[in-house]
């Protein structure tokens, strides 16, 4: 069967379609390339240009690769952005959903994996993040998640689809430096640009009722996210049509965002620039989300297998490849 993988130019995307093809899985990439690459797209992976948004080009594209599974990644992300503009993030995130869904019902589409997020949970003020964590999202990019998995259980049920939800914790990390994150808007590379800069790194908040009053979180490898995905398209083709699966991916274990800096420092070879400055805490941070790992492990017998030196090695590779200044820098060696 194929799988069309919405998003697979991205991030997060082109990490399932590399885990995938290499499981032997056929895949097919749909990506309006807004934040993708098309670069990161292997040569024979079939790769169409298009918006979910798009209900004609949806359905040519599931008729004419015959797909019979789609993993859909594609959604805007950012929830500053999503504060700013949620029009435009309840239209990208759930309409282009629905229109993805009704082509996909109307295709003869059998197993559908949407990627969610541990934003649905908003502020939960609990030890670990189970799946039974009351669900209250406090920005229109986690409502748009949470939207998202209703619709997708809803449309499973009535068009007898095996649907699964994944609700990502912290990403970081690179399967290969040309893989990673281009982006500048998480923890990690928001810390490896400063440093770059020769700047100290910023923490929102050192008054959480934390061990050192910065907030802790769980980190999870975006390999690791791959293969839950892999493991969970698998597990959708052997279920019942209509059947439906909401499960955490994460490590289970957290983080304050003051031994991220130091472990950054120390990685990357800045430890003497990554004593951070302090400035008040942002709105909406709670001090503490960490998930419960269990469910995972028990549905789709998955568990993660990078820890978090390694996810801050392979997300640096990738930093010095798009920015080779950083680490010339650091060796003294002057730009050509």
């Amino acid at each position: 069967m194929t799988w069309l993988i919405t998003g697979g130019a991205g991030y997060i995307g082109s990490h399932v379609v590399r885990a995938m093809t290499a499981a032997g899985e056929t895949v097919a990439v749909y990506d309006d390339l807004s934040t993708g690459d098309r670069e990161r797209v292997p040569d024979d992976v079939p790769f169409v240009h298009g918006s979910t948004l798009d209900a004609v080009g949806l359905r040519r594209v599931m008729r004419d690769l015959s797909v019979r599974g789609v993993v859909h990644l594609a959604a805007k992300k950012q929830v500053a952005e999503s504060v700013e503009r949620p029009l435009h993030y309840y239209r990208e995130n759930v309409e282009g959903l629905r229109v993805l869904l009704e082509a996909a019902a109307d295709s003869g589409v059998g197993s559908f994996l949407f990627s969610s997020s541990a934003a649905v949970y908003g502020m939960p003020d609990v030890a670990l993040v189970t799946e039974d964590t009351p669900c209250a999202p406090i920005n229109p990019y986690g409502e748009t998640k949470l939207a998202g998995e209703w619709l997708v259980r809803s449309v499973g049920r009535a068009h007898g689809m095996a649907t699964a939800s994944l609700r990502y914790f912290n990403v970081a990390g690179a399967a290969a430096p040309h893989l990673a994150d281009a982006g500048v808007f998480n923890l990690v590379p928001m810390v490896f640009e400063k440093l770059s800069q020769g700047a100290a790194p910023v923490v929102f908040g050192t008054d959480y009722d934390t061990a050192d009053g910065t907030c802790v979180r769980d980190f999870i490898h975006v390999d690791d996210i791959a293969s839950a995905h892999l493991a969970a398209a698998r597990a959708l083709v052997g279920r019942g049509p209509g059947s439906d699966l909401t499960v955490n991916i994460g490590r289970g274990q957290g983080v304050s965002v003051r031994e991220m800096i130091a472990l950054i420092g120390e990685v990357t070879g800045y430890s003497s620039a990554a004593e951070p400055v302090s400035a008040p805490r942002r709105p909406g941070d709670p001090a503490r989300v960490v998930a419960s790992a269990d469910l995972i492990r028990e549905e789709l017998d998955w568990s993660a297998s990078h820890d978090v030196r390694q996810m801050v090695e392979s997300a640096w590779a990738g930093w010095c490849l798009r920015h080779p200044a950083a680490w010339r820098d650091l060796a003294g060696i002057p730009s050509a």
